[in-house]
C-alpha cells in the first residue's frame, strides 16, 4: 500500500518542475478569455471607427469599378489600380487587425505571463503519426471538449436567440421606417444581442479560467518519490552534504592550524580552550584571533605553540569570552581590550626576562564570561 501511495500523484507540482514546464512552452491557457477578448476589442474597434472604415471601404469599390480609356488601353494601369486599391484595403482592415492580435496576446499573458520558448517550436513528428491523430479525435479528453464547445455554443445562440425574440416587433417594423432610421434601429438591436451574447460569453470565461488553472496545475502533480527525488537532486543527497561539510571543516581547521606557528600568544582556559592571538602595533587596529578551539583541538593548539616556542598564558575568563564571542579572523571586541592588554604586557615581559608576575584578576566583563553568566543565573 505504501509504494502504490508513492506511485499516486497527490503532490503539489514543485517550483522546479512549472519553471521546467513554462521551458517547454506549457503553460496554462482559455481559449474561451481569448476569444471574448478578440471578440470586444473588433466590436469596439469597429464601433469607434466603424463610419471610417464603411467610407473608406465605400471609396475603394467606387475607385476599383471605375474605369476611363487609358486603364482599357494600358493592363499594366489596371494592374496599378488594382495594388492601390489592396493596399488603401489592408491600411482600412489594419487597425482591426491590431486590436485582434493585441487582444489575444494580452488575454494569454493575463493567465500566463510572458513565455517565450525556442522547445514549443521544435518540429515534433510524432505529432503527425496518424494513428496517434485518430486516437486524440475520439479520445475522452477529446469527446469532453466536444461536449463543452456544444454547450457553450448553445448558450450563446440561446441567448442571442432569446435577444431576437424579445426585440421581434421592432425588426419587423424596420421595413416601415425610413433609411436612416432603420439603420440607426438595426444597429441598435445588433448592439443590444451582442452585448446579450458577449455577457453569456463572459459567464463561459469566468467559469473557464479558474477551470483551466486547476486542470493545469492538477496535471502537473508529483509522486512522492518524484518530490524525493528531486529534492535530491536539487539540494543533494543528506549523507553527501553531510561529507561535504565534513571536509569543508577538516579543511578550514587545517587553515587555523597553519596559522597557530604566527600568533603571539596563546590564551587558554587549561582544561578546555584554547585561543591564539596575533598583534602587529602598526598593521593592526586591534589584535585577532587566528585560531581557537576546545578540547583535542585546543589540545593541538597548545601543541602546536610549544613546539614554535609561542607564549601560553593561563586566563580562564579571557579564554572563554574570546571562544564565545570572537570568530577566527575576526578582532577582539573593544570590551575586551583591558583583559588583552594584560595578556600583551606580560607577554612582552616575559620576552624581556623580566620574570614578571602573571596577572590573576582579568579584567573580563561579567556578561562575556560564559562561566560568569551561568553563576548568576
Amino acid at each position: 500500500m505504501a509504494e502504490d501511495s508513492d506511485l499516486e500523484k497527490t503532490e503539489a507540482a514543485s517550483g522546479r518542475k512549472l519553471e521546467q514546464a513554462r521551458e517547454r512552452g506549457n503553460v496554462p491557457r482559455s481559449r474561451e478569455l481569448a476569444s471574448l477578448a478578440v471578440l470586444l476589442m473588433s466590436a469596439g474597434v469597429v464601433s469607434f471607427l466603424g463610419v471610417f472604415m464603411f467610407q473608406g471601404l465605400y471609396r475603394v469599390m467606387q475607385n476599383g469599378m471605375r474605369f476611363d480609356l487609358a486603364d482599357v488601353a494600358s493592363p499594366a494601369m489596371m494592374g496599378r489600380d488594382l495594388m492601390q486599391a489592396s493596399f488603401d484595403g489592408v491600411v482600412l482592415f489594419l487597425p482591426l487587425a491590431l486590436g485582434v492580435v493585441i487582444a489575444a496576446v494580452a488575454a494569454n499573458l493575463m493567465i500566463s505571463g510572458w513565455v517565450f520558448s525556442p522547445k514549443a517550436l521544435e518540429v515534433n513528428f510524432s505529432k503527425l503519426n496518424f494513428f496517434s491523430g485518430v486516437a486524440r479525435m475520439f479520445s475522452r479528453q477529446s469527446l469532453v471538449e466536444l461536449l463543452k464547445a456544444l454547450m457553450k455554443g448553445g448558450l450563446i445562440a440561446g441567448v442571442a436567440g432569446w435577444m431576437i425574440w424579445k426585440q421581434r416587433e421592432g425588426i419587423l417594423t424596420l421595413s416601415a421606417e425610413p433609411l436612416e432610421a432603420a439603420a440607426a434601429h438595426f444597429a441598435q438591436i445588433t448592439l443590444f444581442t451582442f452585448l446579450a451574447a458577449a455577457s453569456a460569453f463572459a459567464f463561459i470565461v469566468v467559469l473557464d479560467v479558474p477551470f483551466q488553472i486547476w486542470h493545469y496545475h492538477h496535471g502537473l502533480r508529483m509522486t512522492k518519490e518524484e518530490v524525493r527525488k528531486e529534492s535530491k537532486e536539487t539540494e543533494g543527497d543528506p549523507q553527501i552534504k553531510a561529507r561535504i561539510r565534513s571536509l569543508q571543516r577538516e579543511a578550514a581547521r587545517r587553515r587555523m592550524m597553519q596559522a597557530v606557528p604566527k600568533a603571539d600568544v596563546v590564551v587558554t582556559n587549561p582544561l578546555h580552550f584554547a585561543v591564539a592571538l596575533k598583534y602587529e602595533e602598526n598593521a593592526m587596529a586591534a589584535p585577532l584571533v587566528v585560531a581557537k578551539g576546545s578540547q583535542l583541538v585546543a589540545e593541538r593548539i597548545k601543541e602546536l605553540a610549544r613546539e614554535n616556542r609561542i607564549p601560553i598564558v593561563e586566563a580562564p575568563p579571557l579564554a572563554r569570552a574570546l571562544h564565545r564571542h570572537v570568530e577566527v579572523g575576526e578582532a577582539i571586541p573593544a570590551t575586551l581590550f583591558t583583559a588583552v592588554a594584560q595578556v600583551l604586557a606580560y607577554v612582552y615581559q616575559l620576552q624581556k626576562q623580566m620574570q614578571p608576575t602573571a596577572p590573576t584578576d582579568w579584567q573580563v566583563p561579567a556578561k562575556l564570561d560564559p562561566a560568569s553568566r551561568t553563576e548568576v543565573a
